[in-house]
């Protein structure tokens, strides 16, 4: 969310940021409703002043046994209840308008963001090994079909594409991904684990800025009503439940309308779950494979700092993500995303980027964002020190640490020898003890 009071003062910077995420054009609009606001708030207040006075008169006229006045202070004591509920009327007209077009537009882009309008402007910041020597690699649907541990065509039988049944060591090995992921981030990285909740009411989503714009890209479940998505634009339809699309929703939430003492920042928050998402804008993206599945486990990282704190965290929590590809002697590079391919909440945003030999390329894992107070204010989230009065917006931050399936897809690829085996990284022996290897031909 965005403080219109900035908005007034500062509209070219509004509008030379939003055009540089895609949402240009709408400053003057925003105006335009806050001067019709305010106006119906300020005609609203001298209407009700003008009330207050004239209902006092009335007390006085009777008094005086005028009963002319007082009949005449009553009419227009009446006819200035109708000018207050008129007034009233452009004021949440306006002021719903209003809080419409500013809660659809997304965060500002911090200043040493690069300009660009997508990928292709994205910036390597850094690289980290070299590319597995694999003669022909096979891609990780070919490995995993061929072994008869994963199965997309019984996923499909009972729920659609964008599923996949995972069995025998494979299933095994994607929990060991996941759990090895959980143990280093709380147990070398400070974060504490978190069990969330995996359905949460329309505001929770409003406050991390899934909602409103991207309803369309989300699971809702709400029995009997058959349109849900039809009252899902608006934050304020606490009856749905929305499936989490990442545990940074959730995690992020915990603080929502909360004033955390400034003394326990950071917060660093994780936690393994399950996710859902419709990828309604990827049609004919990765349909093969298990790339962009509509469920899928994520390790997620969250960190609610002060203001002054979210710079150093936001590095320090790219590092935490990296050290989960490094362990795993996973090739990557880190990318600093351009502005206009960055998330909607997102200020800035790294994204990690693993080698996939089937593809001779590299493909996102994990993005890392710092949204300053963006969802703070969505949320009402603040901070205050001990003994001031008062109190300031926290920074919220969030990260992958990483995405399981594609890290398992990633160890299936780079892993991977002539015969279709597996070989089992290093550090993952002590979550599948006497395992070194998995799959080949069957």
């Amino acid at each position: 969310m965005h403080d219109i009071r900035a908005i007034r003062e500062t509209p070219e910077l509004y509008e030379k940021a939003w055009a540089a995420k895609g949402s240009s054009g709408r400053v003057a609009e925003i105006l335009d409703l806050d001067a019709k606001l305010r106006a119906a708030q300020t005609a609203g207040q001298t209407a009700q002043a003008e009330r207050n006075e004239a209902s006092k008169q009335i007390g006085a006229a009777k008094g005086r046994k005028d009963e002319a006045a007082a009949s005449a202070l009553m009419t227009q004591v009446e006819t200035l209840k109708g000018v207050l509920a008129e007034h009233a009327e452009a004021e949440r007209t306006a002021g719903e308008a209003l809080r419409a077009i500013i809660s659809a537009l997304p965060n500002l882009p911090a200043s040493d963001v690069p300009p660009g309008a997508d990928e292709a402007d994205n910036v390597e910041v850094r690289r980290w090994g070299e590319p597995f020597a694999i003669a022909v690699a096979k891609d990780h649907t070919t490995l995993g079909e061929a072994s008869g541990l994963m199965d997309f065509e019984a996923a499909a039988r009972m729920s659609g594409a964008r599923f996949v049944v995972l069995k025998g060591d494979l299933a095994r090995l994607e929990r060991a991904v996941g759990q090895f992921m959980l143990d280093l981030q709380t147990r070398e990285h400070g974060y504490l684990e978190v069990s969330p909740p995996l359905l949460v009411r329309s505001e929770t989503m409003f406050g991390t800025g899934q909602l409103p714009k991207f309803s369309d890209d989300q699971f809702v479940a709400f029995p009997g009503l058959e349109n849900a998505r039809a009252v899902a634009d608006h934050a304020e339809a606490p009856e749905l439940r929305w499936l989490i699309p990442t545990a940074e929703v959730s995690l992020t939430n915990l603080v929502r309308e909360q004033i955390t003492p400034e003394e326990e920042l950071p917060l660093r928050l994780t936690a393994l779950t399950h996710c859902f998402r419709a990828e309604a804008g990827a049609s004919g993206r990765d349909t093969r494979g298990m790339i962009r599945q509509h469920q899928f486990q994520k390790v997620e990282m969250v960190s609610i700092t002060a203001p002054e704190q979210s710079e150093a965290e936001h590095e320090r929590m790219v590092e935490c993500a990296e050290k989960v590809l490094k362990a795993l002697q996973l090739p990557f590079r880190t990318m600093l995303l351009c502005a206009g391919d960055m998330g909607f909440s997102a200020r800035k945003t790294y994204d990690l980027e693993v080698w996939l030999p089937s593809e001779a390329r590299y493909r996102e894992i994990s993005s890392c964002s710092n949204c300053g107070d963006f969802q703070a204010r969505r949320m009402d989230a603040r901070t205050k020190k001990a003994g001031e009065k008062g109190t300031r917006f926290v920074h919220t931050l969030n990260g992958s640490g990483l995405a399981v399936g594609r890290t398992l897809v990633a160890i299936m690829e780079n892993y991977q020898d002539e015969g279709g085996r597996i070989a089992i990284p290093q550090a993952l022996h002590p979550y599948m003890p006497g395992v070194t290897h998995i799959g080949g031909a069957r």
